[in-house]
């Protein structure tokens, strides 16, 4: 019994440990209060595979305390499929997608 109660006393110290560092390791990639803009920028090519996850990737990132990038999806060649996916992003989390040919502009101008 003393064995189990060992186990358990150290599976909740290594825990608690990793979620210390864990919340020490969220402070150095993101530290203080942030000031400017921050863009992000993702390829959006073919049917848009792996757009969402990066999405909400990168919100992510703001839920740890951290700034919420404006996030750009630049039309690389998206098919029917991907603008689909793009456009829905679009409205739900208020990313933006533009031809990668405006990119530039749109990033100079803050819009």
């Amino acid at each position: 019994m003393e064995t189990i109660a060992q186990a358990a006393l150290a599976l909740l110290a290594a825990a608690g440990l990793l979620a210390l560092a864990w919340l020490c390791f969220g402070r150095l990639l993101l530290p203080g209060p942030w000031t400017g803009a921050v863009y992000a920028v993702l390829p959006g090519k073919g049917g848009g595979g792996m757009l969402e996850q990066q999405v909400k990737a990168l919100l992510w990132l703001e839920g740890l305390g951290g700034v919420r990038p404006r996030i750009y999806i630049a039309d690389m060649g998206l098919d029917l499929r991907g603008r689909e996916i793009a456009a829905g992003l679009e409205r739900r989390y208020g990313v933006e997608v533009c031809p990668l040919g405006e990119l530039g502009e749109r990033l100079r101008n803050g819009v």
